[in-house]
Order: C-alpha cells, then sequence, then structure tokens
C-alpha cells in the first residue's frame, strides 16, 4: 500500500453521525462528526454524509481513497447494501446506502451492521489481535455478537448470524430483543437496569426498599452505572443484580464456547469496564458447563479500544472489504 492512500469510515448513529479517514494501520488522519437529527429522515444525514465525503476529498487530493467503509445498527444486509429499519433510525426504511455513497464517490463501498464492525476493529487492533477464531459481545444497551471464524468475518445467510441476545436463558426475566429471560434481557445495560427496576419494584410492593431505590418515583431514573459504582464499592444491593447477570453471561458463554469452540471472546462495554464484577462467577459457570476442551483454549477479555472502537470500527470495515476485493 502507498503512503498515500487512505480509507474512509462512515458511523452512522441514532444520535450522531462520524466520518473518519485513515490509514491501514488505522493513523487517524482526520474526523468529522455531526448530529444525525432522525427527526428530519435519513435525507438530512445522507446528504451531511455526502457533504462530507466532498470535503474530505478535497482535503485529501494528493491521497487515493481505496475504500469506504460503513458501521450502521441493523437490520441491514451487508450484501446489497441496504439498511433496513433501525430501530434507532427511524425512517431509514431500505436505504441503498452502498450505491448511493458508490455513485457519488465511485470508490468501492461496504456496508457491516455495528456489532461485526466492532468485530473486525478488535480482532485486527485490539483484544482480539493475533486471534484467528474471535467472538466479540457488544454487551451495551443490547447484546450482539460479531463472529470471526477461520480468520474472516462471518455474517450468515442474511446477516443475522451472532445475535446472540435472542437466545432465551430462563423462562422468565428482564426483556430484551423482545423476549422475557432472553441473554440480552439478562447481559445488556438496558438489561441489567430493568432487572433493577423488577427487583426494587418487587420489593416495593412489600413495603420495603432497595439501596439503589427507596421509592417508586425513582424506579425510572436507575442507570446502570448508578448501579456498577454501588456494586464496586461493596453495595449487597447491587451486587445481586450484577451476580445475576454473571451467571448468566457463564451460561450464555457456555453455549457459544460449546458451538463454535473460540480462542478468545472479547466482551465490550458494561463488562469491559467492569470485569471484576463478572468474572469470578462468570468462569464458574463456564466450567461447569462448557465442554473442558474447548474451554481450556478460550480466554475472556475485555474489549480494548474503548471510545475509539466506533472509529476504528467503520474503517476497518472499508479495509476488511477491500481486502477482500483483491
Amino acid at each position: 500500500m502507498s503512503l498515500s492512500d487512505y480509507y474512509l469510515g462512515i458511523d452512522i448513529g441514532g444520535t450522531k453521525c462520524a466520518l473518519i479517514a485513515g490509514t491501514e494501520q488505522m493513523e487517524i488522519l482526520h474526523r468529522v462528526q455531526f448530529a444525525t437529527h432522525t427527526v428530519n429522515g435519513p435525507d438530512y444525514a445522507i446528504t451531511k454524509i455526502l457533504e462530507s465525503i466532498t470535503e474530505l476529498q478535497k482535503k485529501f487530493k494528493e491521497r487515493h481513497l481505496k475504500a469506504i467503509g460503513i458501521s450502521c445498527g441493523g437490520p441491514l444486509n451487508s450484501k446489497t447494501g441496504i439498511i433496513h429499519s433501525p430501530p434507532n433510525l427511524p425512517g431509514w426504511d431500505n436505504i441503498s446506502i452502498v450505491d448511493i455513497i458508490k455513485e457519488k464517490t465511485n470508490t468501492p463501498t461496504f456496508l457491516q451492521n455495528d456489532a461485526n464492525a466492532c468485530a473486525l476493529a478488535e480482532w485486527k487492533f485490539g483484544a482480539g489481535k493475533g486471534s484467528n477464531n474471535m467472538v466479540f459481545l457488544t454487551f451495551g444497551t443490547g447484546l450482539g455478537a460479531g463472529l470471526i471464524l477461520d480468520g474472516k468475518l462471518y455474517t450468515g445467510t442474511n446477516d443475522n448470524a451472532g445475535e446472540v441476545g435472542h437466545i432465551r436463558l430462563n423462562n422468565d426475566g428482564p426483556i430484551g430483543h423482545n423476549k422475557a429471560g432472553s441473554f440480552e434481557g439478562f447481559c445488556s445495560g438496558s438489561g441489567i437496569t430493568k432487572l433493577a427496576q423488577l427487583k426494587a419494584e418487587e420489593e416495593l410492593n412489600k413495603g420495603g426498599k432497595l439501596s439503589y431505590c427507596e421509592s417508586y418515583d425513582e424506579l425510572q431514573g436507575i442507570t446502570t452505572l448508578q448501579l456498577a459504582n454501588l456494586a464496586n464499592a461493596g453495595d449487597k444491593d447491587a451486587l445481586e443484580l450484577f451476580n445475576i447477570s454473571a451467571k448468566k453471561l457463564g451460561i450464555g458463554l457456555s453455549i457459544i464456547i460449546d458451538m463454535l469452540n473460540p480462542e478468545r471472546i472479547v466482551i465490550g462495554s458494561v463488562y469491559a469496564r467492569n470485569p471484576q464484577l463478572f468474572n469470578g462467577l462468570t468462569s464458574e459457570i463456564i466450567e461447569k458447563e462448557a465442554l473442558a476442551g474447548s474451554w481450556n483454549v478460550c480466554k475472556i477479555v475485555p474489549a480494548e479500544l474503548g471510545d475509539k472502537v466506533g472509529d476504528f470500527a467503520s474503517l476497518s470495515v472499508a479495509i476488511d472489504g477491500y481486502s477482500r476485493l483483491t
């Protein structure tokens, strides 16, 4: 690759969009960010994206743009390059985003959902570096997975591979992925908050209270950050919630380990910021549940890229897509 080559990443989110120019070594050359303003519909953000691309191409006119990568919440189809009505992007119904950008730039353009894009980033530049079989779990607002199998991103027949949040771990419990007792219901930021609300309401109905919620008025104000801070300080009510989540994480990971036999499982967001609240109980459950031969070759590690992951993810989609062309 010539030193004058560069890639462009586009990170489309419900709150903001970012465009990142960078090299194959993940040197960030320039970054532009603006509000998505979903109330204005997709045309507003797409117009801003195209204008920003034009400005970046002018800024780097001495360099060659090799490929463009787009990271966006699903559902979407990476093969056709179409975004299909993501819940965080109202109005983005069947948007042929890849064709729109290719027509404007005449540059190879690739699309992946954000979990797959983050998996590529952590695999190439973060905690999964050097592995050949890796599973990345988001553990943020929701729970999704990106799968690197035999050194390649695996997306499934129609981009539904890795929807592990939908697996039911219990007959009841917090709702995640529209399913009570799901993996996402127990192992996501929103899931832990819902679990806390369920426990608090149950206690309030009995005339009691919990440390993180002393009245019905406080139910909706509970946050995962508040609960994690309390748990890290040794609060028993908050610790009970994270112990439940840690055990369910162990069950969910045991299924993944038995099915995919990965050498590394990289977990982001809530887990990455608080591995100490999960590791002991999670490992204890895996020890009992997973095949010993598969568990012995698998490491569970926190994601490394932190706040940089969105930028690295979209650029990784561009770099990975281009590598598959050549």
